[in-house]
């Protein structure tokens, strides 16, 4: 007899990933299914995958950030921006279903919308963009909204990136101290070469936040014009308005004041 009589089967791929319970999760509500359904459901919940891997990684470069160890916290911060441009490409998956595919389920989603996804909120909140208001939208869901007030209430990628900078003498008091400390760092790429990675992951998962949010805006166009949102927001003019928003605008402006040092010559 065996000695292996008895015992559990041995570890699978399919039992490790737990296949099976994925492949159940998709439950469609058209009826008849539409077939453009399948895909909408399969993007976006693999969208909320690579939103839970992302919070993991800012969680850790916050972590990192707090003990100094700048070549973890880029590490991270490395993953985070390959991860976004993935989602800024998945995007364009969604405009192979036809126009009339999607209506022909949209309406079954009301009120459900894009703009209560917990993680994405999270992940603003997480990087620096905080707003108490969109609470409101998650105040009948109890898990979203301990999440969220949690998140609100906790410090931030960008406090951990200038806190951090403080404690290696960097002014940050103001915003305008906080811009110099950056164009300083850019004038001397290899005197702070940790540093000067670090602004530049921030502001490229700053940049990578922006494709998505303007690639998003048109393809809610190209499949929806600019019918209303399906949890009552204006659509395509509401998302507009969040094109703008960014988490390190000092970052951004810091380009700005940028010059050449004719003795660096």
């Amino acid at each position: 007899m065996s000695s292996d009589y008895g015992k559990d089967p041995p570890l699978s791929y399919n039992k490790y990933l737990k296949v099976r319970e994925l492949l159940e999760l998709q439950e469609t509500l058209s009826d008849p299914t539409s077939h453009d359904e399948l895909l909408f459901i399969i993007i976006h919940q693999t969208y909320e995958l690579w939103f839970k891997q992302i919070l993991h990684e800012l969680e850790a470069t916050v972590g990192w950030m707090n003990e100094r160890r700048a070549f973890r916290a880029n590490h991270a911060l490395r993953a985070v921006v390959g991860i976004e441009k993935v989602l800024v490409t998945q995007i364009h998956v969604l405009e192979s279903m036809a126009q009339i595919g999607f209506l022909e389920f949209r309406d079954k989603l009301n009120p459900a919308s894009g703009f209560q996804s917990m993680q994405f909120r999270e992940m603003e909140f997480l990087s620096g963009s905080k707003d108490e208001r969109i609470l409101n939208a998650f105040k009948d869901d109890q898990f979203a909204f301990q999440r969220l007030t949690a998140r609100l209430n906790s410090p931030t990628l960008a406090d951990a990136f200038w806190s951090l900078l403080e404690k290696n003498e960097f002014a940050i008091s103001s915003y305008d101290e906080r811009v110099q400390s950056i164009v300083r760092i850019l004038s001397r790429p290899e005197k702070y070469p940790d540093y000067f990675l670090m602004q530049d992951l921030l502001i490229e998962h700053d940049e990578n936040f922006a494709l998505w949010r303007s690639n998003h805006v048109l393809m809610v166009e190209r499949m929806l014009g600019m019918k209303p949102g399906t949890g009552g927001s204006e659509g395509v003019k509401y998302l507009q308005t969040t094109l703008s928003k960014k988490f390190f605008p000092e970052l951004w402006e810091a380009r700005t004041y940028l010059r050449v040092d004719p003795l660096d010559r």
